[in-house]
């Protein structure tokens, strides 16, 4: 089983969740300790962990190859420099909105160096959408 923490364009009613994210088996609403931040190019960024919390869902896979496709996605690739990739992918806890742990998920996020250049904005609620 493979779990997904996501917070922009692969949460469900989001748009790229019908391409990438329908074989999902369960999708839960969470919650992680970071920072969301809205990138002018119309999708979030975050950094986790952080002290304020983004609010997301765990999307869980029967299918692990899922991941490479996420990662194309993302343009992550774990054999490459850092400085080549946009996103990063790590593990970090999860939690549903009761704070109860629903264990560990992927994730991907930048660093602040990264959302500074692309001239992020800070969501202080957590919650990104494109229907602004």
């Amino acid at each position: 089983m493979l779990k997904v923490f996501v917070y922009g364009t692969l949460k469900p009613g989001e748009k790229n969740y019908p391409f990438y994210c329908t074989q999902a088996v369960e999708v839960i609403e969470a919650i992680a300790y970071g920072k969301l931040y809205d990138l002018p190019m119309g999708y979030p960024a975050a950094i986790f962990p952080e002290s304020d919390l983004v609010w997301g869902y765990v999307l869980t896979f029967y299918d692990t190859t899922v991941l490479q496709t996420l990662d194309e996605l993302e343009i992550y690739d774990p054999n490459q420099p850092i400085s080549q990739n946009l996103y990063q992918r790590y593990q970090i806890e999860v939690y549903n909105p009761n704070f109860n742990s629903l264990g560990k998920a992927w994730v991907y996020c930048m660093n602040q160096q990264q959302i500074d250049a692309y001239k992020g904005v800070l969501i202080s609620n957590g919650w990104w959408t494109s229907k602004k």
